[in-house]
């Protein structure tokens, strides 16, 4: 038995195989506690304990481990004797990315537990969810009917790109702009009004809500031992059946793709990621979806997203439209966002639209060099590797475009 689950044994059987945060029935409370049960009285050890057995990294991008942060918020507030404020993220901000929506449409109630268990182990003085306005109602629903919740300051997100990023969440809930901060502080030390602030993605806490009810040891079951557990991930581009999975940690990309009914025999790569990914070609469809796995290509599980690429479309010119997305999106904050991002993505256009100037990549590549490392937040490092990925993956296709050359579908 675990720590966690020593007073209150689950009252229900733990969901089996992969479906786990998908398998409620309906998203109102009580179908939640009937699927799922009650979430036991949290002791604040025993919850940490569980957590770091079972293997929970962030499932917002950084992969950080969950009880980390929790505990350093806990210790940090007990040393200042100031209570802590945890905020639930669900502000995607990535485009291609769509689970952090969908989780909060079909099961709410397991991101409240996940709140409300964590605010407890933090003995929190205030509670938070920043998420996309047409998200909200749902969560207001769901608060609505639970005799439990406490108050949940329910605030909208922006629409921006960066909006996601964990000081810019802060940030927006001071009511300032939702922009990422230079912080030589971090935020489990002194975050929203100078208190410890507690930051995870949405998935993560309905992760930690079940780990609560049914352990560590069951969370394991399933994934690799270096990625427990299962995932939810957004797969989009070329494939017939486009839309967010739960998959066990660990799953081959090609496994994946095919999940989502893609021909992967037509396909040239993946992008993993999102648009701060890496390509991974088809040659490297093989490979899990794991970090030890991904590294070789450059590329990061991160919040779980997944692009397919037909082979009969030019890379080059998704690529350019791309780059030019994230140089707009700057949060106008430092040189090489307003200005390194966008001079790259003008060489890259160059590029893609039939420029045939050979010294074209070896300029978006000094660009690329420049702006790495030197922002006030990790945009240009995620824009950089996005676009060296792309000359690296395609570099026939490069070619191709250099030589006038290139045959492929450029709508």
């Amino acid at each position: 038995m675990s720590p966690v689950t020593q007073a209150v044994r689950p009252t229900v059987a733990a969901p089996a195989g992969t479906a786990r945060l998908t398998s409620g029935r309906a998203p109102g409370f009580g179908s939640h506690l009937a699927d799922f049960g009650p979430i036991p009285s949290l002791v604040a050890e025993g919850l940490l304990e569980e957590l770091r057995a079972s293997g929970l990294e962030g499932r917002g991008g950084a992969a950080f481990p969950a009880w980390r942060k929790i505990e350093a918020a806990r210790a940090r507030g007990r040393s200042r004797g100031r209570r802590a404020v945890v905020v639930g993220n669900a502000a995607e901000g990535e485009p291609l990315s769509s689970k952090d929506l969908t989780l909060l449409r079909m099961a709410p109630h397991l991101v409240i537990d996940g709140l409300l268990g964590v605010a407890t182990t933090l003995d929190a003085g205030s509670i938070h969810l920043y998420g996309p306005e047409s998200a909200l109602p749902a969560v207001a629903r769901a608060l609505a009917e639970r005799p439990d919740a406490r108050a949940i300051d329910l605030r909208p997100s922006a629409e921006t790109f960066v909006s996601g990023e964990a000081s810019a969440v802060v940030s927006a809930l001071a009511g300032r702009r939702p922009v990422p901060q230079d912080r030589t502080v971090r935020l489990t030390e002194a975050g929203l009004n100078g208190r410890p602030t507690l930051v995870h993605n949405v998935e993560t806490l309905a992760q930690i809500a079940l780990i609560a009810r049914f352990g560590a040891a069951w969370f394991r079951s399933v994934g690799t031992a270096t990625d427990p557990g299962t995932r939810l991930v957004t797969v989009s581009g070329d494939v017939a059946s486009p839309g967010v999975l739960e998959i066990a940690g660990g799953t081959r990309i090609g496994d994946l793709l095919g999940f989502a009914g893609a021909d992967t025999a037509a396909l040239s790569a993946v992008l993993v990621g999102g648009y701060h990914g890496a390509w991974v070609p088809a040659a490297g469809f093989s490979a899990n979806l794991a970090r030890e796995q991904l590294a070789p290509f450059g590329a990061a599980v991160g919040a779980g997203i997944l692009m397919a690429l037909d082979a009969r479309r030019c890379p080059l010119t998704l690529a350019s439209s791309i780059a030019g997305y994230l140089a707009g999106e700057t949060a106008g904050q430092c040189g090489p966002c307003v200005n390194g991002l966008p001079a790259m993505a003008e060489v890259l256009h160059r590029l893609a639209r039939g420029d045939r100037n050979a010294g074209l990549p070896a300029e978006v590549r000094r660009l690329a060099e420049l702006v790495t490392g030197r922002g006030s937040c990790h945009h240009p490092d995620g824009t950089a590797r996005f676009v060296l990925s792309t000359l690296t993956v395609f570099a026939e296709d490069v070619a191709a475009h250099l030589g006038g050359r290139c045959a492929k579908d450029h709508s």
